[in-house]
């Protein structure tokens, strides 16, 4: 009997033990994803769902094209977000189209994390790739993954990219690979090399740089890189790297025949109409809106209206004290001396409620 007693003791104790372990499951403790994806093996992708790189992977078998394009803050994440846009960069071009250099040259590692991290605020979808700025990862292997680290930690990143095909990039890469984090390559046109290239100079114009760029993204793929982008190539060498690797390579003035395009948010929408901007504005770009120009004509009537007094009229002052209040509020301000501000109030009260009789919308004389 004493052994009966200890066995049902010890069913009792277990099945306390089942129901706690349930009641952790079911407010998802032991793990930051639900229970029934967890090992579940691949799953058709669910557009409210972030884009993996198993996601990517199908599309590219599939052939169909990829999306990609940049971002740097929250609003232009969630408009990403909102296209269903497959790829959020978080590029290094912000050094240029937000903090206005004329090179992606300036922008600091601590920069990109700011952008990083307010582009994984609006981005909940595309998956997130965070460009490694000039300087931070070619002294060494180890600096490399030092600073992708901090971008996918700090930064919320899903990925990093990094440009160049020299051995000590293709090290860095692979070291990255191999700390476990996904690398998107970069040849042909790199901007953070200009001062070897002397400028912002196409590549592959020739025999020799064309064989450059299909060697150097074939070295990328090699040591575990995910996508190679391919920046101002002539299309038919853009089309011979796509044809020889077996990931996605992912287009920016290099013709139709990638496995993807990308553009630079600013330069697509047309957001910047300033002569800077008009002198670093790429050739292959299409401008799919006139945003800028919106955006200026707003301005130059929102100063009028307010230079007007038109701005801001009844309707855009919803906020409303009861007369007995207002006699109230008066009273104290005489009372502390201040029988400017009582008259003042008064007599903007006057004015509003003229205003609203008259059916008018400005508040000038």
């Amino acid at each position: 009997m004493a052994i009966f007693s200890a066995i049902k003791k010890s069913l009792a104790s277990s099945t306390k033990r089942n129901s706690f372990s349930k009641t952790l499951l079911g407010i998802k403790c032991l793990s930051n994803v639900p229970e029934n994806t967890v090992y579940g093996g691949p799953k058709p992708q669910n557009p409210n769902q972030r884009v993996t790189l198993m996601n990517l992977r199908q599309k590219h078998k599939k052939g169909v094209p990829i999306t990609m394009v940049t971002a740097y803050d929250y609003p232009s994440a969630v408009h990403l977000d909102t296209a269903g846009i497959d790829i959020c960069l978080v590029g290094d071009s912000a050094s240029m189209v937000v903090h206005g250099h004329d090179t992606t040259l300036p922008i600091s590692l601590d920069e990109m994390l700011v952008h990083c991290r307010a582009v994984a605020r609006g981005a909940k979808n595309p998956l997130l790739v965070g460009d490694l700025p000039f300087g931070t990862y070619e002294s060494s292997a180890h600096q490399a993954v030092d600073t992708a680290v901090r971008v996918l930690k700090e930064g919320g990143m899903d990925a990093i990219k990094l440009e160049g095909g020299a051995p000590s990039r293709i090290t860095a890469a692979k070291a990255i690979v191999e700390a476990g984090i996904a690398v998107m390559g970069h040849v042909g046109l790199t901007p953070q090399a200009i001062s070897v290239l002397g400028g912002f100079r196409p590549q592959g114009r020739n025999v020799a740089s064309a064989v450059k760029v299909v060697e150097t993204a074939l070295a990328l793929q090699e040591v575990g890189c995910f996508s190679v982008v391919l920046e101002c190539v002539p299309a038919p060498v853009a089309a011979a790297a796509t044809s020889v690797l077996q990931i996605p390579t992912i287009g920016i003035g290099a013709g139709p025949f990638c496995s993807g395009q990308v553009l630079v948010y600013h330069d697509l929408l047309g957001m910047l109409q300033h002569p800077h901007h008009a002198k670093v504005t790429p050739k292959f770009c299409k401008q799919y809106a006139r945003v800028g120009d919106v955006i200026n004509k707003a301005l130059l009537e929102y100063r009028e209206e307010v230079t007007s007094g038109s701005f801001p009229s009844s309707s855009h002052s919803p906020y409303k004290i009861s007369a007995a209040d207002l006699d109230s509020f008066s009273n104290e301000l005489e009372k502390l001396g201040l029988s400017d501000a009582a008259s003042a109030a008064s007599v903007a009260a006057e004015k509003i409620e003229a205003t609203e009789s008259s059916g008018g919308t400005g508040t000038s004389d």
